[in-house]
């Protein structure tokens, strides 16, 4: 558990040196290792510590802040993109290092933003596949419960050649018919088609498409992928909030960073 250090900033146990943190005091606070203290400090992550009369690393503050304004970015942000913002905003003139990162921080929002449009886009698919209701009829001489690439492109209002193209991106993944070796496409590869045909006319790309439709193999088909669905609002909505948690840390390690 984090403990509240008294003379450090916030986040920081001063090591009896006028508010001087050692390694060990930063990494206490947040359950880390020293190693893992000097390894972010390595990577830009902390500005360079200063060192003793003996050659040991000091910290301060300013070091602590940057540890929680890190550790705060991560969830939101991913460990990736926090560690390029942290090495961003301690990296040469402060004023260009914001600006870098304040940019990774908008690709990360806007990141978000695309995923909620690509889970809504899911969801009004989901609806549409309900009220067209079932299936198309079997094709004569097909397998049991399957139906042939004709009459599902007919009924799908599509060009063979595009469930071809769509067989290809890995959207559909139709067996063959044992007898002639045409195309034979069963419930679940309709519903993939009729998923996927959804999505294009939301203006989605076939390589977006495809992990989408693998969400709903994933899941077992629609009615279990409303679980998934649940999910993912909750883990949207997480990173959002993570985000915000890191900007207000972030925010406050770049006013200990500003001349007074």
């Amino acid at each position: 558990m984090a403990q509240n250090f008294q003379s450090g900033g916030r986040g920081g146990r001063a090591g009896g040196d006028g508010g001087r943190l050692r390694p060990v005091d930063l990494a206490r606070g947040h359950g880390l290792s020293t190693q893992a203290i000097r390894n972010y400090e390595a990577d830009g992550i902390l500005p360079p510590a200063d060192r003793s009369p003996h050659g040991y690393r000091t910290y301060t503050a300013l070091h602590a802040g940057a540890l929680r304004a890190f550790l705060a970015l991560v969830p939101g942000h991913g460990h990736r993109t926090a560690t390029s913002i942290m090495q961003a905003v301690n990296r040469g003139e402060v004023a260009d290092g914001v600006d870098e990162a304040f940019r990774l921080i908008d690709e990360s929002h806007a990141q978000l933003l695309d995923d909620r449009r690509t889970l809504r886009a899911v969801e009004s698919a989901l609806r549409d596949l309900e009220s067209l209701g079932t299936a198309p009829e079997p094709t004569p001489g097909a397998a049991p419960g399957g139906t042939f690439i004709g009459p599902l492109a007919d009924q799908l209002g599509v060009r063979p050649a595009t469930l071809r193209k769509w067989e290809h991106a890995g959207l559909v993944r139709p067996g063959r018919d044992p007898q002639t070796g045409y195309r034979v496409y069963d419930e679940a590869d309709i519903r993939d088609a009729r998923l996927a045909h959804q999505l294009r006319r939301g203006g989605y790309l076939l390589e977006q498409i495809a992990p989408l439709i693998a969400r709903v193999r994933a899941a077992g088909g629609l009615e279990p992928l409303e679980a998934t669905l649940s999910d993912w609002h909750g883990r949207l909505s997480a990173r959002g909030r993570a985000m915000l948690k890191g900007a207000g840390e972030l925010e406050a390690y770049l006013g200990e960073r500003a001349p007074r």
